[in-house]
């Protein structure tokens, strides 16, 4: 199969879809790989370094999409790249479709087969391609946070951890999940006082056995979470519903009730954002406040440790990719169950039920369009 890599053009975005050492699989596969020239200068790979492992570069995107049958990238397709899709590309990547009508509508418009990271399954019923970039989000979310305290960025002025003789910032996570337990993994390292908020006994188990007495656990109420968002000096938003659309917990009126300089990080901004108050914003200009709350919603966070990112997707994606390649779409998503569930759009048609729902548009089973792709 050829197999295309083109650059990343979302704002300050530098990860990259294959590393290197991915190329080098496809290759010994038998497959041929091209690489948009600079693609993995983020990640410290030179065109060099991928021509050694295999790979041919092109001068720019539209030769790779020219070339290729399947396309590899890491984030969603911008609207000049969706214009390049043909009805015979495979495109694998994150979609995050639910919130986001333009691209939707155009992947439809294309007829290619596309198939979204964050919606890939495993047997235990977790998302193993959302998973790596959930623990880095996570784990950036709180040193965005500790950042967006600090009295220059629009914050209280609150060291995150205190010191001796000065409380900590009180810090609340809501959800329990891969974000939420990094998040509290990285909190209570920096000696903030945590607590979080699910609505799954047994995640609060869980999180109370690995952290113990560091951690506060709450069953999330309507009234808990109220009580605790408006009295926290940070607020996590790490929820996720499959597919769909966050749900929006943190009312404005909430925020409004906010202490001045207390701060919001939108992990969820990417499915819409658990926050009303909430827009996507980018790694140039990452915070806005409102109500004198600072608000952190960029909407590719690990796109800020592309190096460690891209290694940690690639580390998932890879038997994925080979199995696609290898196999070719139809007879691969039909052999793997985990993997049709990341199959979105196909032919014209939404396979995902909560993208489906989010625009009112019809609903196809991905097993009834198998013999078609």
């Amino acid at each position: 199969m050829q197999v295309g890599v083109p650059k990343e053009i979302k704002n300050l975005e530098q990860r990259v879809g294959l590393t290197p050492t991915s190329v080098r699989e496809l290759v010994a596969h038998g497959h041929a790989v091209v690489v948009e020239t600079d693609a993995g200068v983020g990640i410290g790979a030179t065109d060099e370094v991928y021509e050694a492992a295999g790979a041919s570069i092109a001068p720019d995107a539209a030769t790779v999409f020219d070339k290729a049958e399947m396309i590899v990238k890491v984030k969603e397709p911008q609207a000049i790249e969706r214009a390049m899709l043909r009805p015979d590309h495979l495109l694998f990547t994150y979609l995050h479709l639910a919130p986001d009508a333009d691209q939707t509508h155009d992947l439809i418009k294309s007829g290619a087969t596309c198939v979204a990271y964050e919606t890939v399954t495993d047997r235990n019923g977790g998302l193993p391609l959302l998973a790596p970039m959930s623990k880095v989000a996570g784990r950036m979310a709180i040193q965005a946070a500790a950042h967006a305290l600090e009295a220059p960025q629009g914050g209280a002025g609150l060291l995150i951890g205190g010191v001796p003789g000065v409380a900590p910032a009180r810090v609340v996570v809501i959800g329990g999940g891969v974000v939420g337990e990094n998040s509290i993994e990285m909190a209570i390292g920096m000696g903030a006082d945590v607590t979080v908020l699910d609505r799954n006994v047994d995640v609060l188990d869980e999180l109370s056995a690995r952290f113990g007495s560091a951690l506060k656990t709450v069953y999330s109420t309507a009234a808990a979470l109220e009580e605790l968002v408006v009295a926290a000096d940070v607020v996590i938003g790490a929820v996720l519903v499959k597919g769909a659309r966050a749900p929006k917990l943190v009312t404005a009126d909430m925020v409004r009730r906010m202490r001045n300089g207390s701060v919001l990080v939108d992990v969820a901004i990417d499915q819409g954002g658990a926050f009303e108050t909430s827009h996507a914003t980018t790694h140039a200009e990452p915070t806005y406040v409102v109500d004198g709350v600072v608000h952190y919603c960029v909407a590719n966070m690990p796109g800020g440790v592309p190096k460690t990112s891209t290694y940690a997707l690639n580390n998932s994606t890879l038997p994925f990719v080979l199995a696609l390649a290898d196999k070719g779409a139809g007879a691969a998503l039909a052999a793997d169950d985990h993997l049709r569930n990341g199959l979105n759009v196909a032919k014209g048609q939404i396979t995902e039920m909560a993208v489906a729902e989010a625009f009112d548009l019809p609903y196809v089973d991905a097993a009834d369009l198998l013999d078609q792709i």
